[in-house]
């Protein structure tokens, strides 16, 4: 599954778009210091995601949009069409 992939089921498993979920957790003082468990763990408790889905909003939140260039159109199955990734939802996109 793609990165953006991951972050697109997101939105389909939450009803939040990852735009609104990394607000939350910017709220809640999350940010690049903030270790990558405690994050998985309020994504878990509260929205009931796995750790794939929640280790890529935990990059999102401590790194930003953008992924490295190895990922993109790299054939593998973690392959995305850009380095930089959308948190709009997918639904936002498809109309």
């Amino acid at each position: 599954m793609s990165f953006q992939a991951y972050l697109d089921a997101i939105e389909v498993k939450t009803g939040k778009i990852p735009a609104d979920l990394v607000a939350e957790a910017h709220a809640r003082g999350y940010d690049v210091d903030t270790k990558a468990g405690v994050i998985v763990q309020w994504l878990k408790d509260d929205y009931e995601l796995g750790r794939g889905h929640a280790m890529a909003l935990v990059h999102v939140i401590k790194n930003g949009t953008t992924i490295g260039d190895k990922h993109v159109n790299s054939g593998t199955a973690h392959s995305d069409p850009s380095n930089e990734l959308r948190l709009d939802g997918k639904a936002n996109r498809d109309t």
